[in-house]
């Protein structure tokens, strides 16, 4: 599916790696924008050096792995949109103008489903999209590997780090058993 990526699931590493993976295996087909990128640098800087050269890093990779993700939207487009919070207008031209099938936000509140749809798109939360993904057992098997890497690290377990993660349901599913 053609995916607008907000900034909001980019920035936290895990949701990030979750759906990288998902573009990895050809479930998705990932879009995002300049403006986009700017977010997750602007969020980087406020935590120190190390994490805005780590998301420098993280976004020459990604930008190297998917060079036709990048979506500049037109400004005259931007000016005609409505949208609860104005500073999201750039995401939805960016959406709109990259021929996006779905937006993948944590950010409900701010794309209502209305304009969603007058623009042809589905708001689509991460862990619906990364849930229904996780149907390919493949890509199961590499969900399961990212959050143990992430728990060996934090020292939490799979179902808490999804917990905390606003993935609830996805960890249900990859570990329902534990």
């Amino acid at each position: 599916m053609r995916s607008f990526l907000d900034a909001c699931v980019l920035v936290p590493t895990l949701t990030r790696g979750l759906l990288l993976d998902a573009v990895q295996a050809g479930v998705l087909e990932p879009l995002w924008s300049p403006g986009v990128l700017d977010e997750w640098r602007h969020a980087a800087a406020r935590v120190g050096p190390f994490q805005t050269l780590s998301t420098e890093h993280e976004i020459a990779a990604m930008t190297a792995a998917c060079p036709q993700a990048c979506v500049t939207p037109p400004p005259d487009l931007i000016e005609t949109l409505h949208l609860p919070d104005p500073g999201d207008r750039h995401v939805l031209a960016a959406a709109i103008a990259g021929r996006a099938e779905a937006l993948v936000t944590f950010n409900e509140r701010d794309f209502p489903l209305r304009v969603m749809g007058a623009h042809g798109l589905i708001r689509r939360h991460p862990d619906g999209v990364l849930r229904e993904a996780a149907g390919d057992p493949a890509l199961a098997d590499a969900f399961r590997a990212r959050f143990a890497d992430a728990g060996a690290h934090t020292g939490r377990s799979p179902r808490a780090l999804a917990k905390a993660a606003h993935l609830p349901r996805l960890g249900k599913l990859l570990f329902s058993g534990d």
